[in-house]
């Protein structure tokens, strides 16, 4: 099997640096700033908006810093990544309360969750980039 040939007018060296900013952001405010009250809180059936809310403010804040330290023009792509992570963590918060997918309770769907909620997130990270390159 091969691909056709794909033309690009974005510029290799600035998406592969934008994807590069993007993932660090992700992984810091995914992993490294994101508390026990925000990753289980957001995932309940009650109570969920706050550490939801808490948990993506951290995205938008770290991506603000980081875009305007780097590109301030491009300054609104904070405000899409958020409303986009907004929205994912709450579908898979929504899928986990529902079905009862928790670590805690060893259900087979854990890790497809949390897979899909990263691809999600990763996809979201290369169409900013995208967009940041190719401008």
């Amino acid at each position: 099997m091969s691909f056709p040939l794909l033309s690009s007018s974005v510029p290799v060296g600035a998406l592969i640096g934008w994807m590069l900013v993007l993932t660090v952001k992700h992984v810091i405010a995914d992993f490294v700033l994101q508390t026990s009250w925000m990753a289980i809180g957001k995932d309940q059936k009650t109570g969920w908006a706050l550490p939801l809310l808490a948990h993506c403010l951290v995205h938008l804040a770290v991506a603000m810093v980081l875009i305007l330290i780097i590109a301030p023009r491009f300054w609104f792509v904070a405000l899409i990544d958020f409303a986009i992570h907004i929205t994912v963590d709450r579908a898979k918060g929504l899928c986990a309360s529902r079905f009862g997918v928790t670590l805690e309770n060893e259900h087979p769907w854990f890790w497809t969750l949390i897979g899909v909620d990263q691809a999600l997130h990763h996809l979201t990270d290369f169409f900013l980039a995208i967009l940041m390159a190719a401008n």
